[in-house]
Parts: C-alpha cells; structure tokens; sequence
C-alpha cells in the first residue's frame, strides 16, 4: 500500500517541521528505549552487579539505531506477544546476543515508556523554546520599527484613541514573554521517574542487590544523570503523575490561545488594509476571485491553534482517570505549537504596513477624537467650558452623520466656518497632529524592549538568526 492509499496526518505529512516530526517518530521513540536499557546496563554494572559483561555493553551500544529489518521483527514479535516493549526486548536482544540475558533486569514497561516519553518532551520543549524566542525576537524588531507611527487603536473593535503600530505589537509580544516563562517553567519541572520497579516500591531492584537499599537509590540517581535529568521525582507508582502532562499541555494550549489572539488581530488589520501578511508573487488568493489576498497564514494558524487549545482537556482527563490517548495528544500538541510557531515566524519576518492607509482611516476619526483639545485651547483663551462643549457636539453630530452617509469627515472644516471658534483657527493643524496624541507609546516600547524582552531572550541569542523555513507549506 502506498503513502497516497492511506490515511496520513496532516500535522506530520504537510506542516510540522523535520526536527519535531522525527522527534515523535517511531525511530527516535524505540532508540531512546534501548539508550535507557544501556543506561540501566551500565549503572546496574557500576553498582557490582554480576553477569553484565563489557562485551554485553558494546554490543548494546553498536545497536541502538533499529534499523528496517528490527522493525519487521518486532511488528512479527508483538502480533504474537501482544506486548509492545517486549517485542522490542526480545528484538533487541537479537542483535545484541550476548546482552539478550540482562536487557530490562529488574525493568518494568514503564522504565522505557514512561522515561522516554519525560526525555522527548523536554527535548520537545527545547525545541518550542527556541522557535518562540525566535517569534518573540521578530515581532520585537517589528515593534521597535514602528513604534512612532501612529494608529487607531480599538476597543470593541470600534476606533478608540489613537496609539502606534509598535505599542500594538508589544501587547503580542508580552503575551509571548508569559508563554515563554510557562513553557520554561514546564520544562524545568520534568524530573526523571528512573528505575521504580512495577508499583514504584523498588522491590525488584531490591531483590537484584540483595536487600542493599543504598544501592537501589545510588542505581536510581547513577540511571538519572545518564539520561541527563538532574533528579528524579521520589515517589511513582507504575507510571510517573499525568499532572506532569496537564501542566505542559496546560502550558502548549496557553500559547495556542496567544497565538491565535495575535493572528486574529493581523486578519482584522488585513481586512482594514492597514497591514498584511506575507504575500507571494505567485500566490493565489482565491480560485474564482483573482483580485483576493487572503490571511491564508494568520487562517492557518487560527486553526491549528483552536486544536492545540482542547488537547489539555485530554490531559486533564488522562490525569483523572488514566488513559492510552495520551499517546495522541501529547505528539499532536507538540507538533501543532511547532506548526504555529513556523508559520507565527514566517508572518513576522514578512509583515507589510501600509502607513497611508492608516493615515487615511485616522483622518477620519482624529477631528472627534481632537475636539476635548479644540475645548481646553479655547478655554485657555477665555469662556465657558460646557458652552463651547455644547457648540462642538452639535458639529460632531452633524459630521457623523454626514460620515455615516458615506461622505468623509467635515468637522474640521465646519469649525473653520463657525465664528465661535475663530480663536483657535489658526491653531488646528497643531491641535490635530497624531502624535500629539499617542502618549508615551514610544517611550513604553523603548522600555519593554529594554527592560523585559532583551533580557528573556538573552539565554536564546546564538539561535535567534535561524530564519523560518522557506519551504514550509505556511
């Protein structure tokens, strides 16, 4: 059967990248088993256990790559054992004979299993790290381009005071810097469940050292250092708490709704022609409407995200009650945050502003937005505060309406005609300056930037250059 005559995930065949696909993969999963048997092999041997030769260790070691011929023999082993990790047991010892007698001493399924899923999830949040500085770094070269050009801000999605492209961004951004601590955080918390026998007592190992306690926690910590953890959680029963899953899934679905907050704001200042995403010279928007440039990325990501929201239920679940389907949802949650942050990095090395669409949309707000100012100015020159409130209201009124029946905003210009408001004519073209009315946007991006950002992505700067992948079908 051909790839094209079954079904394939499109996670893994169309989006995810080529390091986190093959993290996950098959070949990667049963290679870190059989590291964790040599592991076991080796601190079992260190510890004086007889009948674990140094020929025995080699040969494991010559063999922890499966090559396609182990994979024919432990598809046949496990149909006639129903027993995945003793397949693999029995495939591995084939190979390395002289070590068949001592792989799993003392081990149960949970050793490899469980161990090898905690060393692929914090290599897998590595991973995600990375990309996210590397996120954080573009939209931060964004904010600090445009952290003077002035904008509508919303709320509500209807025109509020005004702030600047940049400010905007850092809204993006320090949801981002939260991600980055929660998915750090999740990743510094992954302990080891080491070797705890099928209950978590330890008593195999007991019985393999003869009643030597000392030994059995000098095995425990000697296996945890060779996996490259720092310590092992002190308690397990036959498999290490699923809390741990809930809090790095908790973490991943956390990100999903930053992510798709983000790619939603971009698709609405596309619709406002304000700014795009990347768009391709060969790039086809629609099938049958040729002139369409459609937020396919920011859709995407929308999308993917929504998934990576729900997939901490299935954590929560798991937790609960102890499930198989963690074997799905923990795979997909990674390679669906690994997809977001490809396609997140690929908008953001790619955005297009279009500073006099912008303009043009605060022209149209900035006279209502002025008028509070029109007030103090002509206060300042002598009068009534509430009388000169009462005479710009009913021009604002009446340039709304006019607005409101598609014609363009004509307040100013009704003040210019109003006696009563001669006074400060000759001070409205200062009086309306946009960037008299951003506040201190700039000065907050200068120092975010400074004080929260650089030092966040201080410990990622060798890798922040690495550019999104050209290839990638974003």
């Amino acid at each position: 059967m051909s790839t094209y005559d079954k079904y394939e995930s499109p996670l893994t065949s169309r989006y995810s990248s080529p390091e986190m696909a093959a993290l996950f993969s098959p070949a990667t999963r049963y290679y870190t088993w059989r590291k964790l048997w040599l592991n076991l092999a080796i601190a079992e041997k260190e510890l004086g256990l007889v009948g674990i030769t140094d020929e025995a260790i080699k040969e494991m070691e010559a063999h922890l790559n499966l090559t396609p011929k182990d994979f024919e023999v432990v598809a046949i082993e496990e149909k006639k054992r129903r027993h995945d990790v003793m397949a693999h047991v029995h495939a591995f010892g084939l190979v390395a004979p002289k070590s068949a007698g001592i792989i799993h001493l003392g081990a149960t399924s949970c050793y490899v299993t469980d161990n090898g899923d905690l060393i692929v999830l914090k290599q897998g949040l590595n991973l995600l790290l990375d990309k996210l500085a590397r996120v954080i770094d573009r939209f931060s070269k964004f904010a600090n381009e445009y952290k003077d050009l002035p904008t509508l801000g919303f709320t509500h999605f209807q025109p509020a005071q005004l702030t600047t492209v940049g400010k905007r961004a850092t809204l993006w951004i320090q949801e981002l810097l939260w991600d980055l601590r929660n998915l750090t955080r999740a990743r510094d918390d992954i302990g080891f469940r080491g070797v705890k026998g099928t209950t978590g007592t330890q008593a195999s190992f007991l019985a393999l050292f003869e009643g030597d306690h000392e030994k059995v926690e000098a095995l425990d910590k000697r296996v945890t250092e060779l996996a490259d953890f720092k310590e092992a959680y002190p308690v397990t029963g036959q498999t290490y708490s699923r809390k741990i899953d809930v809090d790095i899934l908790n973490a991943l679905s956390s990100f999903g709704a930053t992510a798709h907050k983000i790619a939603t704001d971009i698709r609405l200042l596309a619709n406002l022609k304000e700014i795009e995403e990347p768009f391709e010279k060969d790039q086809i928007g629609s099938s049958a409407m040729a002139y369409k440039r459609n937020p396919m990325r920011c859709e995407r990501i929308c999308s993917l995200a929504r998934h990576l929201m729900i997939l901490a239920q299935d954590a929560l679940m798991t937790n609960s009650v102890q499930c198989a389907n963690r074997r799905i949802s923990l795979p997909e949650a990674f390679l669906t945050a690994d997809i977001v942050l490809s396609i997140l990095q690929n908008v953001s090395e790619g955005f297009v502003v279009y500073p006099k669409v912008i303009e043009r949309h605060i022209a149209q707000e900035l006279p209502f937005m002025a008028t509070e100012n029109v007030i103090m100015a002509l206060v300042k020159k002598g009068g009534d505060r509430q009388q000169y409130h009462e005479e710009i209201r009913v021009l604002s009124h009446q340039a709304a309406s006019k607005v409101k029946e598609g014609g363009e905003n004509d307040l100013i210009e009704r003040i210019k005609k109003t006696e009563y408001f001669k006074p400060i004519w000759n001070e409205l073209e200062s009086l309306l300056d946009s960037k008299t009315f951003i506040g201190r946007a700039p000065q907050q991006v200068d120092k975010f930037l400074k004080d929260y950002v650089e030092p966040a992505l201080k410990p990622y700067s060798e890798n922040l250059q690495v550019t999104s992948q050209a290839a990638l079908n974003v």
